[in-house]
């Protein structure tokens, strides 16, 4: 599985970050800010103008930037979700870009702990192995599981705090 990268992140986002009431106009403009003031190269103070009009409404602003910010470099979308994280962290914790990771890096680390405990206990006992490799393959799933039991922990917590 090839890691997503910002724009295409940002490609999945839009429609969320575009729902009535997610970003509110305090946001935007902080985030327009930033984006201009440390990255002028990302946001021209023209650009900046015209996503900070305030005669536009949010919507067509938000749009606009978004718009703006998905044609243009992969280091811009970076910057995007920097600025999104410093100035709205709950809301960049709820993306649904966030959220697809989450159930396949659990299934991932679910799978490895089977896969070794299936090796464990399946394999039969061979006399040649050296003693110490075999002491490492047995703490090994208890390694994994603690990982994976505060992978599991952590999951179910994000998955409760939404209801």
């Amino acid at each position: 599985m090839t890691e997503q990268t910002y724009c295409d992140r940002l490609v999945q986002d839009t429609p969320f970050l575009m729902g009535h009431g997610r970003l509110s106009e305090q946001q935007v403009d902080r985030i327009i800010l930033q984006l201009n003031r440390y990255y002028p190269q990302i946001l021209s103070n023209k650009d900046a103008e015209k996503f900070r009009n305030p005669k536009a409404s949010l919507r067509v602003r938000l749009c606009d930037l978004l718009g703006h910010l998905q044609r243009s470099s992969e280091r811009d979308c970076q910057e995007f979700y920097r600025a999104l994280y410093m100035h709205a962290q709950p809301l960049h914790r709820s993306l649904p870009s966030r959220r697809a990771s989450r159930p396949m890096a659990f299934l991932a680390c679910l799978g490895l702990a089977a896969g070794l405990a299936l090796l464990l206990y399946c394999c039969p006992p061979d006399p040649k192995v050296l003693p110490r490799a075999r002491r490492v393959l047995g703490f090994s799933p208890l390694i994994v599981d603690r990982h994976a039991s505060r992978f599991l922990l952590a999951f179910l917590t994000d998955s409760l705090g939404g209801l």
